[in-house]
């Protein structure tokens, strides 16, 4: 009966996993795409064509994860703080931005999916602006599109972005779709994790 009790145990915490991780709302409506255009009116941070390619985006929701794909130049000389006003190394308002942005990201369902430092330059490149140089990428991802509108009208996240760009020099960044891949997503390796625990705890109760 204990082994029924752990094997249950581990499912729930395993659907509790997905009742977080997946997106069980739906796709975008488009009363709440124009809400969240409407936070955006007036934002330092959004030019006239991000909100054409944000509203684009989100009129062509599909109701799944995405992950944005990020490349950073980071500001590594000394920039104002935007909170004391003391000079401070650029990378450092980067790291602390990244302290501020990501329980934001885990709130809403996403998180960091890989991050990457730059150790060389262009290895194969054509018809493209010279590197600039680059120094950092990273993958967040995403429970959806709603979710991603959630964080950046989010307080927490607006407060936090003075941050990034004191110390960003220039950065892009685009949604994308899989298509294939060979790394073992959260779905998959949160339920071997919490199988592989419920088996060892089922041993030993059975060694006992």
């Amino acid at each position: 009966m204990t082994g029924w009790i752990i094997w249950g145990a581990a499912l729930l915490l395993y659907l509790g996993f997905r009742g977080w991780y997946d997106n069980w709302r739906g796709k975008l409506g488009p009363a709440e795409i124009d809400a969240y255009m409407a936070a955006l009116v007036g934002r330092a941070d959004t030019t006239d064509d991000a909100r054409i390619q944000l509203r684009q985006f989100l009129e062509a929701d599909d109701g799944r994860d995405f992950v944005m794909f990020n490349v950073v130049k980071a500001n590594l000389d000394p920039v104002p703080d935007p909170v004391s006003g003391g000079m401070v190394k650029g990378f450092e308002l980067l790291k602390r931005y990244g302290r501020q942005f990501t329980p934001v990201l885990l709130a809403n369902g996403g998180h960091p999916a890989l991050i990457r430092r730059k150790i060389g330059g262009y290895m194969d490149s054509w018809g493209t602006e010279p590197d600039p140089g680059w120094t950092i990428i990273g993958l967040m991802r995403y429970r959806s599109r709603r979710d991603m509108m959630n964080l950046v009208v989010d307080p927490r996240f607006a407060a936090a972005h003075p941050d990034k760009l004191a110390g960003t020099l220039a950065t892009f960044s685009f949604p994308t779709a899989p298509i294939a891949g060979f790394y073992v997503g959260p779905r998959v390796w949160v339920a071997l994790v919490l199988a592989l625990a419920a088996a060892l705890g089922h041993l030993v109760l059975l060694s006992r």
